[in-house]
């Protein structure tokens, strides 16, 4: 990805706002990829994560009007993205499923190291694909998308203290479910 500058960025938004389709065209380049993983990690599924952060772009160049710049464009547009998989997936009432983060495993010399670290990933999977919609969310957002807990009551519309409490709570389940496939 090209480095451009605050300056560059912000004039790009400006011609974006102003339906210039090759700036839309620069902006959509240089998040795409974020965007798509981050809708991928909530919908498991890549053609309508595809597509949901195609509409998550349209709705933002629809709506730039709106950006305020007290926050960056990209947490602005992960907004965006990461209410648009939530909404799929209320409409479409689908459980969220197996988190496809990558985890890339170091490479080293050690054969069974990677082995044992790739059994490790695919057990804490496997765990998560257990834990209830919520854990599974709450987990997400905080651990793989960064957000704190007042970010994430903003974006499911519940307290912050819920948000700490189904993290809290996610995690001990997690827990307790990894302690139960060991034995």
């Amino acid at each position: 990805m090209e480095e451009i500058n605050f300056i560059q960025h912000n004039a790009l938004l400006e011609r974006c706002k102003k339906g210039d389709k090759k700036a839309q065209f620069e902006i959509y380049k240089l998040y795409y990829k974020a965007m798509y993983n981050t809708t991928l990690r909530i919908v498991n599924n890549a053609t309508e994560a595809e597509d949901l952060m195609q509409e998550s772009f349209i709705s933002a160049f629809s709506n730039l009007e709106n950006y305020k710049t007290d926050a960056s464009f990209g947490a602005w547009l992960k907004k965006i993205v990461i209410n648009k998989a939530l909404d799929f997936l209320k409409k479409r009432k689908l459980k969220f499923d197996e988190f496809s983060e990558k985890i890339s495993i170091t490479e080293t010399d050690d054969f069974q190291t990677d082995m044992a670290v790739a059994e490790k990933v695919t057990q804490i999977k496997q765990a998560i694909m257990q834990l209830p919609n919520g854990f599974r969310i709450v987990l997400s957002l905080h651990l793989l998308e960064g957000y704190d807990h007042s970010e994430i009551s903003e974006i499911l519309n519940i307290t912050p203290s819920a948000s700490r409490s189904q993290f809290a709570r996610g995690k001990q389940k997690l827990i307790s479910i990894l302690k139960e496939q060991k034995k």
